[in-house]
């Protein structure tokens, strides 16, 4: 396997869980009491500071992926990090998905097939 390939897709796979685990938190941390009863300090608390932690962990990780490869190619993968989220979102806290978003996923899905078939364009 190509090395390149492999730290893009460690990369990759290091910043999606960094936002999927960011939603989380920020979801299950503004469902509890800040550390104060005043906007916008009444969103402060320890899960939504890890949250944006995790975000803040996805943002160098992406700033990393974006320099080994093309953005378009970049964000047509980072779709998937909407799936992503709404699977974490309905294990980790039973959010429902209707079968629209059931669609929508096949349909992100099936686009990043459709991607994956065309010629790299990594930088490196």
């Amino acid at each position: 396997m190509n090395s390149n390939l492999l730290v893009n897709g460690i990369l990759v796979l290091a910043a999606m869980t960094c936002t999927v685990v960011g939603n989380l938190l920020l979801k299950t941390g503004v469902q509890h009491r800040g550390v104060s009863e005043m906007w916008p300090l009444n969103l402060l608390n320890l899960q939504t500071l890890l949250g944006a932690l995790s975000f803040c962990l996805a943002m160098i990780f992406y700033m990393m992926v974006l320099k080994r490869m093309a953005l378009n190619l970049a964000q047509s993968i980072f779709a998937l990090q909407f799936v992503l989220v709404i699977i974490a979102a309905n294990v980790i806290l039973n959010e429902p998905i209707g079968l629209q978003r059931w669609v929508g996923i096949g349909l992100i899905a099936a686009g990043l097939f459709v991607i994956s078939l065309t010629p790299s364009t990594s930088l490196q």
